[in-house]
């Protein structure tokens, strides 16, 4: 199976522009499963909740949908974006899945992050796994990655390999998701974002620092941080099933939950 990322630098609110970006940038290239960044369309600094819900749309609709839905049928992959989620009076910061025939997954982010709390409501779905081709896969958002009960709990369910649409500012993040593979013994793949945003009067530089990592805990493709881009690797997802750590030792049966 071969597990992609395209990482990008939106124009905030140019929706289909963002959008044409990555369908050109990915119409040459293979891939089974393709991640790209958290709101990758719209741009992350919103001035207000106003703002935010006129860029928005409600899941499986819109415009970014369409046209997300038309390129996994085109590349006959599986296509993890983020997005604005309208529902109702709320507003969700949420990651979508679309196969080939259309079906489709929603997450919506569970940890927000700094000034979101101002924008969004805290997610709804909890973790979840899915399954697309011979592999299980699950989705978190960017601040996710914090907490270290995401990546734990998507394991637990059957994830082989973690989606991570990101739009990321803490330096942190990339080399602790190598930590999150490494301790729950699966793929990652985080797609992140670069450029500057400067909206609120309070200047976002975001990281890039794309990457692929092996339940080992090696990086198998990465980007750096200042470039857009593609990068691809071909992986087996039934490596993530081996969860020996040593002859002796099982990263699961032995947790000894009753102390913590």
């Amino acid at each position: 199976m071969k597990i992609a990322l395209y990482q990008n630098s939106p124009v905030f609110g140019e929706i289909e522009q963002n959008i044409k970006e990555v369908s050109v940038a990915v119409k040459n290239e293979d891939f089974d499963i393709l991640v790209l960044p958290e709101l990758f369309a719209t741009g992350y600094q919103f001035k207000n909740r106003d703002e935010a819900l006129s860029l928005a749309d409600k899941a499986g609709s819109g415009i970014t949908f369409e046209r997300i839905q038309q390129l996994a049928a085109q590349k006959d992959a599986l296509i993890i974006y983020g997005f604005l989620e309208k529902k109702g009076k709320k507003l969700f910061n949420s990651a979508m899945a679309v196969d080939p025939s259309g079906n489709s997954f929603l997450y919506q982010k569970t940890h927000l992050f700094d000034t979101e709390k101002n924008i969004f409501n805290p997610g709804e779905t909890g973790f979840f796994v899915f399954d697309y081709k011979e592999a299980k896969i699950g989705m978190m958002i960017c601040f996710d990655w914090r907490y270290p009960e995401s990546a734990r709990k998507l394991a637990l369910l059957g994830a082989q390999i973690i989606c991570h649409p990101s739009n990321l500012v803490l330096s942190t993040c990339p080399d602790a998701m190598i930590t999150r593979a490494l301790e729950n013994m699966v793929f990652t793949v985080t797609s992140d974002r670069v450029g500057l945003e400067n909206r609120c009067g309070q200047p976002l530089k975001f990281t890039g620092k794309s990457r692929i990592i092996s339940p080992q805990g090696k990086i198998l493709a990465e980007l750096g941080d200042i470039e857009t881009g593609f990068i691809a690797t071909e992986i087996n997802p039934t490596d993530a099933d081996n969860k020996a750590v040593t002859p002796n030792n099982h990263l699961f049966d032995d947790r000894r939950t009753e102390f913590y």
